[in-house]
C-alpha cells in the first residue's frame, strides 16, 4: 500500500459497521481530520460545506467508533470499519444507503445484526425477550437447547424439506449465537480460527 496523500487534497471515505459489514456512509478527510480521527477514536470529517472538521455524531449522539483504518492500495481512499452508537444517517435511518420504509430489513449481514440484538436483549434484561430469559436460565440448558436444534436440522435434512431445513439452521443459528453471548465468546473469535485455518 502506498503512504496516504493528502497533497492532492481531499481523501474520501468509506465507513462500514464493523459487526454487520453493511456501508454506512461516504465522507472526506484532510490529513489533520485524519490525525485527529487516530488521536480520538472517533471518526472525524473535513465538511466540504462547512469548511471545517467536524466529529460524527458531534450533534446527535451517534458517534462512530473506529474498529479498524485501511487504506487501499494507492493510498488515495480510506475504509474505516466502525462501530456506530445509533443511526448513522441524519434522516435518522441506519445508514445512508438504507432506504426510508417502515420496516425495511437493515442493509448488511443478518448474523452480524442477530449478534448486536442478542447483545442489547442482554444489556436490558427485558423478561418478556426469550433471549434475555435464555441468558438467565444459563449455560446448560442453552446448550440443551443447542443440541436440540441440531437434531431437528438432521431430521429435516433427511427429510430433504428445504423449507423446513432452511427454519431449523436459523433456529440453530440463533441459538448457537446465544451460547456463544453466554459463553463469552464473540463472532470476531470464531472468524479469528476461520481465518487461521484457511491461511494457507
Amino acid at each position: 500500500m502506498s503512504a496516504p496523500d493528502f497533497s492532492k487534497g481531499l481523501i474520501p471515505v468509506i465507513v462500514q459497521d464493523a459487526d454487520t459489514h453493511a456501508i454506512l456512509m461516504l465522507g472526506y478527510m484532510n490529513e489533520e481530520a485524519y490525525a485527529r480521527t487516530r488521536e480520538t477514536g472517533l471518526l472525524t470529517f473535513y465538511s466540504r460545506s462547512r469548511g471545517r472538521l467536524w466529529v460524527k455524531g458531534e450533534t446527535s449522539g451517534h458517534y462512530l467508533r473506529v474498529v479498524e483504518m485501511r487504506w487501499d492500495c494507492d493510498g488515495d481512499a480510506l475504509l474505516v470499519r466502525a462501530a456506530p452508537a445509533g443511526p448513522t444517517c441524519h434522516r435518522g435511518t441506519y445508514s445512508c444507503f438504507s432506504g426510508s420504509e417502515e420496516g425495511e430489513w437493515e442493509m448488511g449481514s443478518v448474523l452480524g445484526h442477530l449478534w448486536r440484538l442478542i447483545e442489547r436483549r442482554a444489556r436490558e434484561g427485558d423478561p418478556e425477550s426469550y433471549t434475555a430469559r435464555l441468558l438467565r436460565v444459563g449455560l446448560p440448558y442453552i446448550a440443551q437447547k443447542v443440541g436440540e436444534e441440531a437434531v431437528e436440522v438432521v431430521v429435516a435434512a433427511l427429510a430433504q424439506d428445504k423449507s423446513a431445513l432452511a427454519a431449523e439452521v436459523a433456529d440453530l443459528l440463533y441459538h448457537l449465537w446465544v451460547l456463544m453471548k453466554a459463553a463469552d465468546i464473540s463472532p470476531a473469535a470464531v472468524e479469528k480460527v476461520l481465518r487461521q485455518r484457511h491461511a494457507g
